[in-house]
Protein backbone atom coordinates (compact mmCIF):
# COMPACT_ATOMS: atom_id res chain seq x y z
CA UNK A 1 0.00 0.00 0.00
CA UNK A 2 1.43 3.39 -1.09
CA UNK A 3 0.66 6.35 1.15
CA UNK A 4 -0.25 9.69 -0.35
CA UNK A 5 1.89 12.66 0.62
CA UNK A 6 -0.52 14.19 3.23
CA UNK A 7 -1.22 10.86 4.93
CA UNK A 8 2.52 10.10 4.94
CA UNK A 9 3.16 13.36 6.74
CA UNK A 10 0.41 12.59 9.22
CA UNK A 11 1.98 9.19 9.96
CA UNK A 12 5.39 10.78 10.45
CA UNK A 13 3.92 13.40 12.79
CA UNK A 14 2.21 10.72 14.84
CA UNK A 15 5.40 8.70 15.12
CA UNK A 16 7.37 11.79 16.05
CA UNK A 17 4.81 12.75 18.67
CA UNK A 18 5.07 9.28 20.23
CA UNK A 19 8.86 9.01 20.15
CA UNK A 20 9.97 12.64 20.50
CA UNK A 21 6.95 14.53 21.78
CA UNK A 22 8.82 17.74 22.64
CA UNK A 23 10.65 17.85 19.33
CA UNK A 24 7.49 17.10 17.36
CA UNK A 25 5.53 19.93 18.89
CA UNK A 26 8.44 22.35 18.51
CA UNK A 27 8.78 21.58 14.81
CA UNK A 28 5.07 21.87 14.12
CA UNK A 29 4.83 25.20 15.89
CA UNK A 30 2.02 24.21 18.23
CA UNK A 31 3.53 24.89 21.62
CA UNK A 32 1.39 26.05 24.50
CA UNK A 33 2.67 29.62 23.98
CA UNK A 34 1.52 29.78 20.33
CA UNK A 35 -0.86 32.46 19.07
CA UNK A 36 -4.53 31.79 18.58
CA UNK A 37 -6.90 29.30 20.18
CA UNK A 38 -6.61 25.54 20.28
CA UNK A 39 -8.95 23.59 18.03
CA UNK A 40 -10.32 21.73 21.08
CA UNK A 41 -11.48 25.08 22.50
CA UNK A 42 -13.21 26.14 19.29
CA UNK A 43 -14.77 22.89 18.08
CA UNK A 44 -15.81 19.42 19.12
CA UNK A 45 -15.51 16.12 17.27
CA UNK A 46 -18.78 14.96 15.77
CA UNK A 47 -20.09 11.82 17.46
CA UNK A 48 -18.23 12.52 20.71
CA UNK A 49 -21.05 13.67 22.97
CA UNK A 50 -22.71 12.96 26.28
CA UNK A 51 -26.18 11.48 26.72
CA UNK A 52 -28.84 12.12 29.34
CA UNK A 53 -30.44 9.33 31.36
CA UNK A 54 -33.34 9.51 33.82
CA UNK A 55 -35.19 7.18 36.18
CA UNK A 56 -37.86 7.01 38.89
CA UNK A 57 -37.04 5.61 42.33
CA UNK A 58 -37.62 5.67 46.07
CA UNK A 59 -35.53 7.18 48.85
CA UNK A 60 -35.92 5.44 52.22
CA UNK A 61 -34.58 6.01 55.72
CA UNK A 62 -35.76 9.61 56.12
CA UNK A 63 -36.33 10.98 59.60
CA UNK A 64 -40.04 11.78 59.22
CA UNK A 65 -39.40 14.24 56.38
CA UNK A 66 -40.70 12.05 53.55
CA UNK A 67 -43.86 12.24 51.46
CA UNK A 68 -47.29 12.46 53.01
CA UNK A 69 -48.92 9.52 51.31
CA UNK A 70 -52.41 11.03 51.46
CA UNK A 71 -51.15 13.86 49.24
CA UNK A 72 -48.69 11.78 47.18
CA UNK A 73 -50.45 8.44 46.51
CA UNK A 74 -47.90 7.38 43.90
CA UNK A 75 -45.33 6.97 46.69
CA UNK A 76 -47.32 4.28 48.52
CA UNK A 77 -48.26 2.67 45.20
CA UNK A 78 -44.60 2.42 44.18
CA UNK A 79 -43.68 1.02 47.58
CA UNK A 80 -46.39 -1.68 47.36
CA UNK A 81 -45.20 -2.66 43.86
CA UNK A 82 -41.60 -2.92 45.06
CA UNK A 83 -42.59 -5.01 48.10
CA UNK A 84 -44.61 -7.31 45.84
CA UNK A 85 -41.54 -7.91 43.65
CA UNK A 86 -39.58 -8.79 46.78
CA UNK A 87 -42.19 -11.33 47.87
CA UNK A 88 -43.96 -9.22 50.49
CA UNK A 89 -47.75 -9.17 50.13
CA UNK A 90 -49.53 -6.04 51.34
CA UNK A 91 -53.20 -6.66 52.21
CA UNK A 92 -55.58 -4.91 49.78
CA UNK A 93 -56.95 -1.62 51.04
CA UNK A 94 -54.03 -1.00 53.39
CA UNK A 95 -53.38 2.71 53.77
CA UNK A 96 -49.63 3.07 54.14
CA UNK A 97 -48.66 6.12 56.17
CA UNK A 98 -44.89 6.10 55.88
CA UNK A 99 -43.12 9.42 56.51
CA UNK A 100 -39.67 7.99 55.92
CA UNK A 101 -40.11 7.30 52.16
CA UNK A 102 -39.99 9.79 49.28
CA UNK A 103 -40.58 9.38 45.56
CA UNK A 104 -37.76 10.89 43.52
CA UNK A 105 -36.54 11.42 39.98
CA UNK A 106 -32.94 10.49 39.28
CA UNK A 107 -31.03 11.99 36.38
CA UNK A 108 -27.43 11.87 35.21
CA UNK A 109 -25.23 12.62 32.24
CA UNK A 110 -23.59 9.66 30.55
CA UNK A 111 -20.16 10.80 29.29
CA UNK A 112 -18.93 9.81 25.84
CA UNK A 113 -17.28 6.39 25.52
CA UNK A 114 -18.55 5.33 28.97
CA UNK A 115 -18.00 1.59 29.37
CA UNK A 116 -19.97 -0.94 31.46
CA UNK A 117 -18.75 -0.97 35.05
CA UNK A 118 -17.70 2.68 35.16
CA UNK A 119 -19.26 4.96 37.78
CA UNK A 120 -21.06 8.26 37.15
CA UNK A 121 -22.49 10.92 39.47
CA UNK A 122 -26.25 11.26 39.80
CA UNK A 123 -28.70 13.91 41.03
CA UNK A 124 -31.78 12.95 43.04
CA UNK A 125 -34.80 15.31 43.22
CA UNK A 126 -38.02 14.89 45.17
CA UNK A 127 -41.26 14.94 43.14
CA UNK A 128 -43.67 14.68 46.11
CA UNK A 129 -44.04 16.84 49.20
CA UNK A 130 -41.02 15.56 51.10
CA UNK A 131 -39.46 18.32 53.19
CA UNK A 132 -35.93 16.97 53.09
CA UNK A 133 -33.92 14.07 51.64
CA UNK A 134 -31.13 14.42 54.19
CA UNK A 135 -30.01 11.04 55.58
CA UNK A 136 -31.90 9.03 52.95
CA UNK A 137 -30.74 6.14 50.78
CA UNK A 138 -31.75 5.64 47.17
CA UNK A 139 -32.89 2.13 46.31
CA UNK A 140 -31.84 0.46 43.06
CA UNK A 141 -33.14 2.60 40.22
CA UNK A 142 -32.72 1.87 36.48
CA UNK A 143 -31.71 4.90 34.40
CA UNK A 144 -33.05 4.97 30.85
CA UNK A 145 -32.08 6.90 27.77
CA UNK A 146 -34.25 8.57 25.15
CA UNK A 147 -34.66 5.21 23.38
CA UNK A 148 -36.12 3.59 26.51
CA UNK A 149 -33.14 1.27 27.09
CA UNK A 150 -31.50 0.93 30.51
CA UNK A 151 -27.97 2.35 30.44
CA UNK A 152 -27.13 2.59 34.15
CA UNK A 153 -28.26 1.44 37.60
CA UNK A 154 -28.31 3.90 40.50
CA UNK A 155 -28.19 3.29 44.25
CA UNK A 156 -26.51 4.78 47.30
CA UNK A 157 -26.61 7.27 50.18
CA UNK A 158 -27.51 10.87 49.38
CA UNK A 159 -25.40 13.92 50.07
CA UNK A 160 -27.72 16.89 50.71
CA UNK A 161 -26.27 20.38 51.00
CA UNK A 162 -29.34 22.06 52.46
CA UNK A 163 -31.40 21.52 55.59
CA UNK A 164 -34.74 22.60 57.00
CA UNK A 165 -36.04 22.80 60.60
CA UNK A 166 -39.57 23.50 61.77
CA UNK A 167 -40.97 24.48 65.19
CA UNK A 168 -44.23 23.46 66.78
CA UNK A 169 -45.65 26.94 66.30
CA UNK A 170 -45.26 26.62 62.51
CA UNK A 171 -42.07 28.66 62.19
CA UNK A 172 -39.40 27.16 59.96
CA UNK A 173 -35.90 27.87 58.67
CA UNK A 174 -34.60 26.45 55.38
CA UNK A 175 -31.06 26.67 54.01
CA UNK A 176 -30.47 25.99 50.31
CA UNK A 177 -32.70 23.25 48.85
CA UNK A 178 -32.93 20.13 51.05
CA UNK A 179 -35.24 18.33 48.59
CA UNK A 180 -32.37 17.77 46.10
CA UNK A 181 -29.25 15.69 46.68
CA UNK A 182 -26.38 14.06 44.85
CA UNK A 183 -24.64 10.71 45.01
CA UNK A 184 -21.03 10.81 43.80
CA UNK A 185 -20.33 7.70 41.70
CA UNK A 186 -23.87 6.64 42.52
CA UNK A 187 -24.64 4.84 39.26
CA UNK A 188 -22.91 2.01 37.43
CA UNK A 189 -22.92 2.01 33.63
CA UNK A 190 -24.59 -1.13 32.28
CA UNK A 191 -24.70 -0.46 28.53
CA UNK A 192 -22.35 1.34 26.15
CA UNK A 193 -23.77 3.99 23.85
CA UNK A 194 -22.83 3.33 20.20
CA UNK A 195 -20.49 5.94 18.72
CA UNK A 196 -19.62 6.78 15.12
CA UNK A 197 -16.15 8.05 16.04
CA UNK A 198 -14.25 5.02 14.73
CA UNK A 199 -16.27 4.68 11.51
CA UNK A 200 -15.19 5.93 8.10
CA UNK A 201 -11.96 7.54 6.94
CA UNK A 202 -12.75 11.09 8.11
CA UNK A 203 -13.55 12.98 11.31
CA UNK A 204 -15.78 16.04 11.42
CA UNK A 205 -15.10 19.07 13.59
CA UNK A 206 -18.16 21.12 14.55
CA UNK A 207 -17.48 24.70 15.64
CA UNK A 208 -19.14 25.68 18.90
CA UNK A 209 -20.24 28.95 17.23
CA UNK A 210 -20.95 29.02 13.51
CA UNK A 211 -18.64 31.43 11.69
CA UNK A 212 -17.44 31.35 8.07
CA UNK A 213 -14.17 33.11 8.86
CA UNK A 214 -13.26 30.72 11.67
CA UNK A 215 -14.15 27.69 9.52
CA UNK A 216 -11.95 28.99 6.69
CA UNK A 217 -9.02 29.66 9.02
CA UNK A 218 -9.46 26.24 10.61
CA UNK A 219 -9.14 24.55 7.21
CA UNK A 220 -6.03 26.60 6.38
CA UNK A 221 -4.38 25.79 9.74
CA UNK A 222 -5.00 22.04 9.40
CA UNK A 223 -3.78 21.93 5.80
CA UNK A 224 -0.68 23.92 6.77
CA UNK A 225 0.18 21.57 9.65
CA UNK A 226 -0.84 18.19 8.20
CA UNK A 227 -0.60 18.68 4.45
CA UNK A 228 -2.74 19.98 1.57
CA UNK A 229 -6.29 18.70 1.02
CA UNK A 230 -6.45 17.18 4.51
CA UNK A 231 -9.39 19.36 5.57
CA UNK A 232 -12.41 20.69 3.73
CA UNK A 233 -15.12 22.99 5.05
CA UNK A 234 -18.69 21.78 4.58
CA UNK A 235 -20.37 24.94 5.89
CA UNK A 236 -19.90 27.64 8.56
CA UNK A 237 -19.95 25.01 11.31
CA UNK A 238 -18.49 21.72 10.05
CA UNK A 239 -14.99 20.92 8.79
CA UNK A 240 -14.26 17.39 7.55
CA UNK A 241 -10.71 16.09 8.03
CA UNK A 242 -9.16 12.94 6.53
CA UNK A 243 -8.14 10.57 9.30
CA UNK A 244 -6.53 7.11 9.70
CA UNK A 245 -8.91 4.14 9.74
CA UNK A 246 -7.06 2.29 12.49
CA UNK A 247 -8.63 3.25 15.87
CA UNK A 248 -5.29 3.57 17.67
CA UNK A 249 -3.89 5.87 14.99
CA UNK A 250 -7.14 7.81 14.88
CA UNK A 251 -6.94 8.60 18.61
CA UNK A 252 -3.37 9.89 18.20
CA UNK A 253 -4.40 11.84 15.10
CA UNK A 254 -7.26 13.59 16.91
CA UNK A 255 -4.88 14.39 19.77
CA UNK A 256 -2.59 16.18 17.29
CA UNK A 257 -5.57 17.80 15.61
CA UNK A 258 -7.03 19.23 18.83
CA UNK A 259 -3.81 21.05 19.72
CA UNK A 260 -3.44 22.94 16.43
CA UNK A 261 -3.87 26.65 17.06
CA UNK A 262 -6.24 28.80 15.03
CA UNK A 263 -6.94 32.52 15.10
CA UNK A 264 -10.76 32.67 15.25
CA UNK A 265 -12.74 35.30 13.38
CA UNK A 266 -13.99 38.37 15.17
CA UNK A 267 -17.46 38.03 16.63
CA UNK A 268 -20.27 40.19 15.19
CA UNK A 269 -21.14 43.40 16.96
CA UNK A 270 -23.87 42.69 19.51
CA UNK A 271 -25.44 44.47 22.44
CA UNK A 272 -27.15 42.12 24.91
CA UNK A 273 -29.71 43.68 27.25
CA UNK A 274 -31.32 41.82 30.14
CA UNK A 275 -34.50 43.79 30.74
CA UNK A 276 -35.24 42.04 34.04
CA UNK A 277 -31.92 42.66 35.80
CA UNK A 278 -30.70 45.73 33.91
CA UNK A 279 -27.51 43.96 32.83
CA UNK A 280 -25.97 45.24 29.59
CA UNK A 281 -23.12 43.55 27.71
CA UNK A 282 -21.58 45.19 24.64
CA UNK A 283 -19.13 43.49 22.31
CA UNK A 284 -15.84 45.09 21.37
CA UNK A 285 -16.91 45.79 17.76
CA UNK A 286 -19.91 47.99 18.65
CA UNK A 287 -19.81 51.33 16.82
CA UNK A 288 -22.07 54.39 16.76
CA UNK A 289 -22.65 56.76 13.84
CA UNK A 290 -22.60 60.53 14.39
CA UNK A 291 -25.49 61.34 16.72
CA UNK A 292 -26.44 63.36 19.81
CA UNK A 293 -28.24 62.02 22.87
CA UNK A 294 -30.13 64.10 25.42
CA UNK A 295 -30.40 62.63 28.91
CA UNK A 296 -32.59 64.06 31.63
CA UNK A 297 -34.25 62.73 34.77
CA UNK A 298 -37.78 63.26 36.08
CA UNK A 299 -38.13 63.20 39.89
CA UNK A 300 -41.55 62.79 41.49
CA UNK A 301 -41.80 63.33 45.25
CA UNK A 302 -44.96 62.55 47.22
CA UNK A 303 -45.16 63.87 50.79
CA UNK A 304 -47.84 62.71 53.17
CA UNK A 305 -48.81 64.92 56.14
CA UNK A 306 -51.63 64.49 58.63
CA UNK A 307 -53.54 67.28 60.37
CA UNK A 308 -55.65 67.00 63.54
CA UNK A 309 -59.01 68.80 63.89
CA UNK A 310 -60.21 69.40 67.43
CA UNK A 311 -63.95 69.89 68.15
CA UNK A 312 -65.24 72.92 70.03
CA UNK A 313 -65.33 72.66 73.84
CA UNK A 314 -68.41 71.00 75.30
CA UNK A 315 -69.63 69.94 71.85
CA UNK A 316 -70.59 66.54 70.49
CA UNK A 317 -67.84 66.56 67.87
CA UNK A 318 -64.96 64.10 67.71
CA UNK A 319 -61.30 64.59 67.04
CA UNK A 320 -60.54 63.85 63.35
CA UNK A 321 -57.31 63.25 61.46
CA UNK A 322 -57.18 64.81 57.99
CA UNK A 323 -54.53 63.60 55.52
CA UNK A 324 -52.63 66.23 53.53
CA UNK A 325 -50.79 65.00 50.43
CA UNK A 326 -48.26 67.08 48.51
CA UNK A 327 -46.87 66.05 45.13
CA UNK A 328 -43.75 67.72 43.73
CA UNK A 329 -42.55 67.03 40.18
CA UNK A 330 -39.10 68.20 39.16
CA UNK A 331 -37.45 67.62 35.82
CA UNK A 332 -33.74 67.17 36.04
CA UNK A 333 -31.30 69.17 34.01
CA UNK A 334 -31.18 67.72 30.52
CA UNK A 335 -27.71 66.90 29.28
CA UNK A 336 -26.78 66.31 25.67
CA UNK A 337 -23.65 64.49 24.65
CA UNK A 338 -22.57 63.85 21.05
CA UNK A 339 -21.18 60.69 19.48
CA UNK A 340 -18.65 61.20 16.74
CA UNK A 341 -18.28 58.96 13.68
CA UNK A 342 -17.06 55.46 14.51
CA UNK A 343 -17.36 55.91 18.26
CA UNK A 344 -15.91 52.84 20.00
CA UNK A 345 -17.15 50.87 23.00
CA UNK A 346 -14.80 52.64 25.43
CA UNK A 347 -16.01 56.05 24.32
CA UNK A 348 -19.66 55.03 24.69
CA UNK A 349 -19.08 53.81 28.24
CA UNK A 350 -17.17 56.96 29.19
CA UNK A 351 -19.84 59.26 27.77
CA UNK A 352 -22.66 57.45 29.58
CA UNK A 353 -20.74 57.36 32.88
CA UNK A 354 -20.08 61.10 32.69
CA UNK A 355 -23.80 61.93 32.72
CA UNK A 356 -24.45 59.39 35.47
CA UNK A 357 -27.00 57.32 33.56
CA UNK A 358 -28.50 54.38 35.41
CA UNK A 359 -28.78 50.95 33.72
CA UNK A 360 -32.42 51.64 32.86
CA UNK A 361 -31.46 54.96 31.22
CA UNK A 362 -28.66 53.29 29.29
CA UNK A 363 -31.11 50.68 27.95
CA UNK A 364 -33.41 53.48 26.74
CA UNK A 365 -30.44 55.27 25.10
CA UNK A 366 -29.32 52.13 23.28
CA UNK A 367 -32.86 51.39 22.07
CA UNK A 368 -33.20 54.95 20.79
CA UNK A 369 -29.86 54.75 18.97
CA UNK A 370 -30.91 51.45 17.42
CA UNK A 371 -34.23 52.89 16.22
CA UNK A 372 -32.43 55.91 14.78
CA UNK A 373 -30.09 53.64 12.82
CA UNK A 374 -27.03 55.04 14.59
CA UNK A 375 -26.14 51.86 16.49
CA UNK A 376 -23.97 49.63 14.31
CA UNK A 377 -24.69 46.44 16.25
CA UNK A 378 -27.37 43.84 16.74
CA UNK A 379 -29.54 44.71 19.74
CA UNK A 380 -30.72 41.57 21.57
CA UNK A 381 -33.11 41.84 24.52
CA UNK A 382 -33.35 38.74 26.73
Amino acid sequence: MIMTSPMRRVTLLLLAALVFPTLAWTQSGNGDNGAGERVRDLAQVAGVRSNQVVGYGLVVGLDGSGDQTNQAPFTSQSLQNMLGQLGVTVPPGTNLQLRNVAAVMVHAELPPFAKPGQQIDITVSSIGNARSLRGGSLLMTPLRGADGEVYAMAQGNLVVGGFGVEGRDGSSVTLNVPSVGRIPSGASVEREVPSSFAHGDTVTLNLRRADFTTAHRLVEAINTELGPDMARARDATSVRVRAPVDPDQRVSFVSVLENIRVEPGEQPARVIVNSRTGTIVMGGNVRVLPSAVSHGGLAVTISERFGVVQPAPFSDGETAIIPDSEIDVREGEGRMFPFGPGTSLDEIVQAVNQVGAAPGDLIAILEALHQAGALRAELIVI
